[in-house]
């Protein structure tokens, strides 16, 4: 799956991977790999710019950190975060049930005459 057909859906991506604990970037990537089993096969140059407009409105925080003589930055949910995880998960399940409605195989319910 194209990084562009996830276009307005992204930033909500990476706020549900966080909700698990923070993570540094690359686990980040891998989580939504592994999760998509495979669709979601995002570049760096998609995800880091993402997280840094999540990090600019508050909804994510990092901290840096070494490991193993490496300097990696590790991404955390914030409160703000939480909350605008939550308004993206209503939204999506009100279009998801309205473009549902159009796309599902289920012919819709007869409208009386």
């Amino acid at each position: 799956m194209k990084a562009q057909a996830l276009h307005g859906h992204l930033d909500a991506l990476l706020l549900a991977v966080l909700e698990q604990g923070s993570l540094h970037g690359y686990a980040i990537i891998e989580a939504l790999r592994n999760r998509s089993d495979g669709q979601l096969d995002l570049p760096t140059g998609t995800v880091y710019p993402a997280l840094r407009r999540l990090e600019r409105a508050g909804h994510v925080a990092s901290t840096w950190s070494t490991v193993n003589g490496r300097e990696r930055r590790t991404y955390q949910l914030t409160d703000e975060g939480r909350r605008a995880l939550a308004g993206e998960r209503s939204g999506w399940h009100e279009f998801r049930s309205t473009v549902g409605r159009f796309l599902d195989t289920d012919p819709p319910p007869a409208v009386p005459a």
